[in-house]
């Protein structure tokens, strides 16, 4: 597959003059024997990113941090500085294990079969990582030894960075592995991470561990065509696999047929190029591409669609398995990403991306695609960068952590970007940059997202119009209406070894041209614990800026940091615990101006302060510095938690559905948008859709919308409610029972439960007097 022309991720450099070096964590500890009594990390609180209730990823796993476990080790942390070993664990605390017997220990709080954990080796001398191993013990017992390795960690010197030990600015410490135990343990088993030995690494230090009930591997669709049983793919990893999976595709395509990847690990070694076929697993636990040319090394595992020079790819799925690499470098060039070329109407479910560049970088122009339900993690680059003219496109309920750049990334070089969305997604610990970005782009969305632990150089939320080909002229620059409603951030924003100051937890920079054809509405957010400014303008001018209904709470340094001039509305903005005495830093004076609405508090002074000298930080976890102990302070009562969900809990979730008529698919039921609907296939009921809600909900009402247009006469439509927490044993909620729309009162009908919790909503259909099919434009779901 020939590439397109390259295109080179630019990103300041970090300083050579600046050395930071790590400190030997407790090398000359004694030995610990592995029945000491449990001891408990004094670790100071810090809200979680994972769980919150109504934004980001709802995720399969519950995570525990080391440092609130029972363990014998030592805590590292808080600290934020770059070149810290706590500093890219998540909440900046873990724990380093550097003895024989030395451990964690979690408890589990709900069945589990699997585990992945989060993990620091040190590097070796030449720079190439180390491998060893821990013993993983359940209840006391050992049940197996657990490899890991630094190879995939550690870079050093400036952008796009090296394996050199003897450079400067180490970073990008950690890694992840995961197993799984063999059968279900029950909620209240000990599961403990323990050093044997220290002989092939001095140290192990753990950050978090998530625990999973891994379902069973999901069977081969009926007629798909199998890449081992049909084509000879070798599912044990010994043989290249590369020509026989594309071949299966090839044929899939040709044949209409889906293809599917039964259990195995298989060897990749080039990409597998798809169009028009759906690409089927077992299940990420189950379904693994992974591999590397051995000698071409911009050659590696990755799914691609056709290039658009190409003609690109569309109709495109990829579900349920897992793309793991070989990736142990930076390399702008190579073309070594999980996912990539150009892929329009196509979706990406339930995919596992990891030790790849980026997870998905797309090179358009295409349209019309979207990742879902997917995990992306340990990147040498972007978790996932909308490219050249990515338009009306989604990245939703998707796990990032651990990128070497951007998380989630637009970036309009040279043509526009317009109507993409991120939405109900997790990001955290970028190692460089932002945690989501758009560069240039039309009416963007960035929603109901969840940002955390940013590391250097970079914020939680960035607006710009910045880096090449993004400028009015070309189209490509911030316009139209930028929305990013219900997100919250935490501990985001750092330092940038460049400018030698703190960036903002959101900001914004018209570097190339100011922004001055927009309206950003920064809506209902959080910004928590900031490790400097919460909101932060610099180069060129950043104008049409709207915060309404934010809460701040902590800032390393100041609320307001005004550094271009601009224009910003601010209405119900409300500012607790930041560092500075003066809220606002701004020497830009009356070039930067402020519409203040009601309700606003603690963040506004006139005059502003302007030192010329930036302060050091001051971090105090969202106001709450604490003394540590045992109490995970990631529990409901966290005042930093955001208030219990009150909004419709079905809209943006995956829906399915028994069939429908010609355009009208199931996803307008839960798109936000009353005038599109579904319509079920004709005479031919009962029919009905199901909506899955991402985890268990007492749902106590539902509205159901049909569109409110005159021209849909009055209709009577028998539905029945049923509810699930597995998607496999449904019981009933609601009878079914006649519910009449009518577009003299909106076309809506309510529908009252007893709030049974239940994670899958179905909605059966067996009459409607206005049609001989089942009809819906939106199903809501409220907890109230």
């Amino acid at each position: 597959m020939t590439p397109p022309p390259r295109h080179r991720l630019f990103r300041r450099s970090v300083s050579a003059s600046l050395s930071l070096a790590l400190t030997a964590v407790g090398t000359a500890a004694a030995v610990v024997m592995a029945g000491a009594p449990a001891a408990q990390a004094a670790a100071v609180p810090a809200p979680s990113p994972v769980g919150i209730s109504g934004r980001g990823a709802t995720v399969p796993f519950k995570e525990q941090e080391a440092e609130y476990a029972a363990t014998n080790g030592t805590l590292i942390g808080p600290d934020r500085l770059y070149g810290a070993l706590p500093s890219e664990a998540s909440g900046r605390q873990a724990v380093t294990l550097d003895a024989a017997g030395e451990y964690v220990e979690f408890t589990l709080t709900a069945p589990a079969n699997a585990m992945t954990f989060r993990y620091s080796l040190p590097d070796n001398a030449a720079g190439t990582g180390r491998d060893a191993s821990l013993d993983l013990r359940v209840d006391g017992s050992s049940l197996k030894s657990v490899p890991v390795t630094s190879k995939y960690g550690w870079y050093y010197g400036g952008y796009p960075f090296n394996n050199n030990p003897g450079d400067t600015a180490p970073h990008h410490f950690y890694d992840e592995t995961r197993t799984m135990f063999g059968s279900t343990l029950a909620a209240g088993t000990k599961i403990r991470l323990q050093v044997t030995s220290t002989a092939a690494s001095p140290s192990f230090t753990i950050d978090l561990t998530d625990f999973e009930q891994v379902g069973a591997p999901v069977g081969k669709p009926s007629g798909a065509l199998d890449v081992v049983s049909d084509f000879g793919a070798d599912p044990t990893g010994a043989a290249d696999s590369t020509a026989k999976i594309q071949a299966a595709v090839d044929a899939g395509r040709t044949q209409g047929k889906e293809v599917y990847i039964p259990q195995g690990t298989f060897k990749v070694q080039d990409h597998i190029v798809v169009d028009k076929v759906t690409l089927r697993g077992a299940g990420p636990w189950y379904s693994v591409l992974t591999g590397r040319h051995p000698t071409d090394r911009s050659k590696a595992v990755g799914v691609y669609g056709k290039y658009s020079a190409q003609g690109g790819s569309s109709n495109v799925t990829l579900k349920d398995f897992a793309i793991i690499g070989d990736i142990r470098e930076r390399v702008d060039n190579d073309q070594v990403n999980a996912i990539g070329g150009a892929m329009s109407d196509s979706v990406v479910d339930n995919v596992w991306m990891q030790h790849t560049k980026c997870g998905a970088w797309m090179d358009g122009p295409m349209d019309n695609f979207t990742i879902r339900n997917s995990r992306i993690l340990d990147q040498t680059a972007d978790g996932v960068n909308f490219h050249y003219g990515v338009t009306n496109s989604t990245v939703t309920n998707t796990f990032v952590r651990n990128t070497g750049d951007d998380g989630l990334a637009m970036w309009a070089e040279n043509v526009p970007n317009v109507k993409n969305k991120f939405t109900f997604n997790t990001v955290i610990l970028p190692i460089l940059a932002n945690n989501i970005v758009t560069y240039g782009g039309k009416d963007i969305t960035i929603s109901d997202n969840v940002m955390s632990d940013t590391v250097t150089n970079g914020g939680g939320l960035h607006i710009a119009n910045r880096y090449p080909g993004v400028n009015s002229g070309q189209g490509t620059a911030v316009s139209g209406t930028h929305t990013a409603a219900r997100n919250t951030l935490i501990r985001t924003g750092n330092n940038d070894f460049n400018w030698r100051f703190g960036v903002g937890a959101i900001w914004f920079s018209g570097l190339n041209e100011p922004i001055s054809n927009a309206t950003i509405n920064i809506t209902d957010s959080e910004i928590l614990d900031s490790s400097y400014a919460a909101i932060h303008l610099i180069e060129g001018a950043s104008n049409g800026l709207h915060f309404d209904n934010i809460k701040i709470d902590g800032a390393g340094t100041y609320a307001l940091q005004i550094q271009a001039p601009g224009t910003a509305s601010f209405n119900k903005v409300v500012a607790t615990h930041i560092a500075q005495s003066n809220p606002i830093h701004n020497c830009v004076g009356s070039g930067f101006r402020i519409t203040q609405g009601t309700g606003n508090s603690g963040w506004y002074a006139d005059p502003p302060a302007c030192t010329g000298v930036w302060p050091d930080p001051v971090w105090t976890n969202g106001g709450v510095p604490g003394s540590g102990g045992p109490t995970d302070p990631t529990d409901p009562t966290d005042p930093t938690d955001p208030p219990e969900e009150t909004g419709n809990l079905a809209r943006g979730r995956t829906v399915t559905e028994t069939g429908h008529a010609d355009v009208y698919g199931a996803a307008n039921v839960v798109d936000g948008n009353a005038d599109t609907y579904w319509e079920s296939r004709n005479n031919a009921f009962p029919q009905s859709v199901t909506v899955d809600l991402g985890a268990a909900k007492a749902v106590k009402r539902l509205v159901l919308k049909l569109p409110p247009a005159t021209a849909w006469a009055t209709r009577t439509q028998t539905i029945g409610v049923t509810g699930s927490t597995d998607n496999s044993a449904y019981s009933s909620l609601k009878s079914p029972a006649g519910y009449t729309f009518n577009p003299s009162s909106g076309n809506t009908a309510t529908v009252t439960l007893t709030g049974t919790p239940v994670r899958y909503l179905r909605l059966t259909f067996t009459a409607n007097t206005g049609w001989p099919a089942g009809q819906l434009s939106e199903l809501e779901a409220y907890t109230s």
